[in-house]
């Protein structure tokens, strides 16, 4: 499948790229940072583009047989001031309308599916909730920020199938939340983020890569799916397996406090958190390689640099 990408030159697009190439696709990267993407794969055909603006990038879309979106600004590395809302607003909602008008435009048959990325930011947060693709939005800015992307995204229905994944926290060896924890527990100074009691859906990149390569194909994808492992655990419980599995100590929490004073509310990301379940992944009886944190941590662990 002949495939446009946005968002692909990050941390998930890392292992995204590599698992779409292996499994036949021909890949369109839709990218600000060329180099980069030229770095992540030699055959792909590199379209430099600020996609949350309109532009001959979208001509591209229309050669395409399928759409990937997971363009945005990261959520929780910034302060929340009004400016970076604004960026984390466009850098989702202006790519995404921009994408559902080049698929609209398209002459036949043009993209058949759009899969597109959103978060279980959707929810909100909650101690005690449990949250399946059926569940309410949540009131809170990430919340609606995620149904307003989901919005824009359902938008291209009429015209292809549109999936949504709702991705939870995604651990890797190079980046995202256990990216930057992993040099601390080195240091012998790890310990769990705020009070360790919160939920954290989680989802291993190997995985989440193998579910967007199955949804590309199966058209029992469709609408909102919860990309996440399993078996949540709280925070605690992973700086405690992580702590483990390492060798090293995990007993020095990172105070809420001095999180809060580097990143505002964007803190709130990992100071609280929600437990969500994947009812559509089992009912397509969807094979987790890492369905429980302890083996997705080894393996991890051991590709670390």
């Amino acid at each position: 499948m002949r495939l446009f990408t946005t968002g692909c030159t990050g941390f998930i697009g890392h292992g995204l790229v590599p698992a779409l190439e292996a499994a036949g696709h021909q890949l369109i990267l839709a990218t600000r940072h060329p180099d980069r993407a030229r770095r992540l794969s030699s055959k792909a055909q590199v379209v430099v583009a600020d996609t949350s603006q309109p532009g001959p990038w979208q001509a591209h879309v229309a050669t395409a047989e399928g759409v990937i979106n997971l363009a945005g600004e990261p959520i929780a590395e910034k302060r929340w001031t009004a400016e970076y809302k604004k960026l984390l607003q466009d850098s989702r909602l202006a790519t995404t309308r921009n994408l559902v008008e080049a698929i609209a435009a398209a002459a036949d048959p043009g993209p058949q599916v759009l899969i597109s990325g959103s978060a279980v930011g959707y929810y909100g947060t909650s101690d005690a909730g449990e949250f399946s693709e059926v569940s309410a939005c949540g009131a809170d800015f990430l919340a609606h920020l995620c149904q307003a992307w989901e919005e824009a995204t359902q938008r291209a229905q009429h015209r292809c199938r549109v999936v949504m994944l709702r991705i939870g926290i995604v651990l890797g060896p190079d980046g995202g939340a256990l990216g930057k924890m992993l040099p601390v527990f080195r240091l012998g100074v790890g310990g769990p983020v705020g009070s360790g009691r919160q939920w954290m859906s989680w989802i291993h990149r190997t995985d989440l890569c193998r579910l967007i390569v199955a949804a590309l194909v199966d058209p029992a994808f469709r609408g909102a799916c919860n990309a996440v492992a399993p078996n949540p655990v709280t925070m605690g419980e992973m700086a405690a397996a992580l702590g483990r599995i390492m060798g090293r100590p995990s007993l020095l929490p990172v105070p809420a406090p001095l999180l809060q004073a580097l990143l505002g509310d964007g803190a709130m990301v990992v100071l609280k958190g929600q437990k969500v379940r994947s009812d559509l992944l089992k009912e397509r009886g969807f094979h987790f390689a890492y369905p429980r944190l302890p083996e997705a941590l080894e393996d991890i662990v051991r590709a670390s640099p």
